[in-house]
């Protein structure tokens, strides 16, 4: 049998209806072709394996630099449209980021944006702009490997765990400055614009509910198939990082019920950096994050 049961631990979607298979769930995956599926859509699976068509423009999975253009600040047009639309109509919508779009719509206009390539359909059309939030998040999550690499993600969270403000300040930009260029302008985009969000009152979307969000999406875990022992790891029962919002009243360390997870606190931290910081890398050649 090709054929291999596994758990998920990352969610992704099925090969054969394309609804998302979630955290803890079964799933079958095969062992030629890594097509993986829902258990109950194998029947529907064909019978021999077939390549995945290459006309598309971009990949449908790669690390970030498959979707940077060639000129600096190399951040992908995708990334650079999704942004540009949710600060030009969302910034007073609550729950920015937290709310869910609808999971087919979202699943529809990555699919859609992914074969266009770098002439990107508007989005404008889109009446639901937590749909947009749910495209950029997903197209992140959708990545061979998170913003912050594999490779640097150890020396991310010893950054963000240095208890002195200005050491951790100076580890984090030092770590940052190690990224691969496309990382590291994309993350640089992505911190100003999550700013730019936590600053408006409409949104209700401080650093706290922001870091929540997007931990697992930018830090992730340590590798692709992380062990479930990593993932309990990567949820500590208690706060160690100084200067998360809400920990400030304890000094020293968070007694607060439910403590982010150590992904939300890097997070926090990068966004605790000046935004000069991060303008630095994206800043001079605004002009080219135009999108088409």
């Amino acid at each position: 049998d090709s054929v291999a049961p596994l758990q998920v631990i990352r969610p992704e979607p099925c090969g054969v209806c394309g609804s998302r298979i979630r955290f803890g769930k079964a799933a079958v995956k095969c062992r030629q072709c890594q097509l993986l599926l829902h258990p109950k859509c194998r029947e529907q699976c064909p019978s021999a394996c077939v390549p995945r068509p290459h006309h598309q423009a971009w990949p449908r999975e790669g690390v970030l630099a498959d979707f940077a253009p060639p000129m600096p600040p190399l951040v992908p047009t995708l990334v650079v449209q999704c942004v540009t639309e949710v600060e030009t109509r969302g910034l007073t919508e609550t729950g920015l980021y937290r709310v869910p779009g609808a999971e087919q719509l979202v699943r529809e206009w990555k699919r859609r944006l992914l074969r266009a390539g770098g002439a990107l359909p508007a989005l404008s059309s889109v009446a639901d702009i937590h749909v947009v939030c749910g495209v950029l998040k997903d197209f992140l999550r959708g990545l061979k490997e998170p913003l912050v690499t594999f490779s640097l993600h150890p020396a991310f969270l010893r950054a963000a765990d240095i208890p002195d403000d200005a050491a951790c300040s100076t580890a984090l930009r030092h770590v940052v400055s190690k990224l691969p260029p496309a990382n590291r302008d994309t993350l640089a985009f992505l911190m100003l614009h999550l700013l730019r969000v936590s600053r408006s009152p409409d949104c209700k979307m401080d650093v706290l509910n922001l870091s929540r969000v997007f931990g697992p999406t930018l830090v992730g875990h340590g590798s692709a198939n992380p062990t479930p022992l990593a993932i309990m790891e990567d949820t500590p029962r208690q706060c160690k990082v100084r200067g998360f919002p809400r920990c400030r009243v304890y000094p020293g360390r968070c007694r607060h019920p439910h403590p982010p997870s150590l992904p939300a606190q890097v997070v926090a931290q990068l966004l605790s950096l000046p935004p000069d910081f991060w303008r630095g890398f994206v800043g001079t050649e605004q002009e080219n994050l135009v999108p088409t």
